[in-house]
Parts: C-alpha cells; sequence; structure tokens
C-alpha cells in the first residue's frame, strides 16, 4: 500500500501566514522534495481546498476542523494523521514519511 500526504488549505492565506507560501505552493514544495528524497516511495501528494465541498469524509473532517480554527493551514497529513500545521518542516514531515514507509 502506498503514502498518501494531503495538504489542505485554500486559495486566501491564513492570517499568521501571510510572509509564508501558499498551502497550494507549499504541496508543490513537498512534493518535490519527497520525491528527490524518496525517488523509489510509493507516495501520493494531495491537494485539497477547504473551501470546495467534497463527498469524501475525511477531506470534509479536516477541512471542517480547519474552518472551526482547530488547526492552522496548511495542515499536512499522512495516511489520515496529521504531522504537520501551519509552517510545516521538511525534516520533520521527511521524518515521518520515512517512518512510515
Amino acid at each position: 500500500m502506498g503514502l498518501q500526504l494531503t495538504i489542505y488549505g485554500a486559495e486566501q492565506k491564513c492570517a499568521s501566514c501571510v510572509h509564508l507560501p501558499s498551502a497550494i505552493e507549499t504541496k508543490e514544495w513537498l512534493e518535490a522534495a519527497l520525491n528527490r528524497k524518496f525517488p523509489n516511495a510509493d507516495l501520493a501528494v494531495l491537494y485539497v481546498d477547504i473551501e470546495q465541498t467534497t463527498d469524501n469524509e475525511e477531506y470534509k473532517s479536516f477541512s471542517e476542523a480547519i474552518l472551526n480554527d482547530e488547526y492552522f493551514y496548511p495542515l499536512v497529513v499522512l495516511n489520515g494523521e496529521v504531522i504537520a500545521e501551519g509552517n510545516p518542516n521538511l525534516k520533520t514531515v521527511s521524518a515521518k514519511v520515512e517512518a512510515a514507509m
């Protein structure tokens, strides 16, 4: 079974994230960095816009939690487990991905 890294965010940056990359930029950056570090990993990196409706219960649950201020975005989730939020640290995310492989 492969790994799924899901980045949740919105086009509008969160108030405390004004000087940080957008959620979609974070997704692209993490995807490129992780693909370089783990070139043979079965890793899918997805982006979920928290302001778009979805039938996927996991996406809906995390999106609602962010909208209810339970998490900051971008929120990084690996196989259903929150591993980073706000300004994700590549070293931390890489360690979590490696441990899940």
